[in-house]
């Protein structure tokens, strides 16, 4: 394949790659707010807490949808280990998220509903670049090529094997 072959279609799997992570983040950005909102409503809890609550809610939504449909055909070889990053790398990000959010309810005072929401959602979006960048890199890991090719051979091993008509060549 030409380089430049190979680089459009690198890119185009980066396309899709960042547009199933982006609708997974996107329905997480909604459980998120969602949660947030109604802990806020109807609980006493301080801002930033209702906030951890929600994140957290949105962390366990989202490794469902990365592992099962972002992510579905990376290496699944070490459940344990890639739940650990996931959490480790998740718990920099709610750090990140809430740490804007503390900064803007308690540093500068703000704190209405449209305030709160506006930084809880900025915080989302800063910490997603961080999410997006630690969760390809290090937890969801590509397979390496020779792997891949080996798992796709296996597949299509188990797979019935039916007969296929060749068709002539002229028409």
């Amino acid at each position: 394949m030409s380089e430049p072959g190979a680089l459009r279609m690198r890119l185009e799997g980066l396309v899709r790659e960042v547009a199933k992570f982006g609708a997974v983040g996107a329905v997480g950005v909604l459980v998120d707010l969602g949660v947030f909102n109604l802990v806020r409503h109807f609980s006493e809890l301080p801002v930033v807490r209702a906030s951890i609550v929600a994140t957290v809610v949105a962390i366990v939504f989202n490794y469902l949808g990365f592992r099962y449909f972002t992510y579905r055909d990376r290496d699944k070889s070490s459940r344990t280990k890639e739940l650990a990053l996931f959490l480790l790398f998740s718990l920099v990000g709610l750090v990140i998220q809430n740490g804007l959010l503390y900064a803007a309810t308690y540093g500068f005072g703000w704190d209405t509903p449209l305030q709160s929401n506006f930084f809880k959602f900025f915080g989302i979006g800063v910490a997603t670049l961080f999410r997006f960048w630690s969760y390809r890199t290090w937890v969801f890991r590509a397979l390496p090529a020779k792997e891949a090719v080996q798992t796709a051979e296996s597949f299509l091993d188990k797979a019935p094997r039916q007969a296929v008509r060749r068709q002539p060549d002229h028409v």
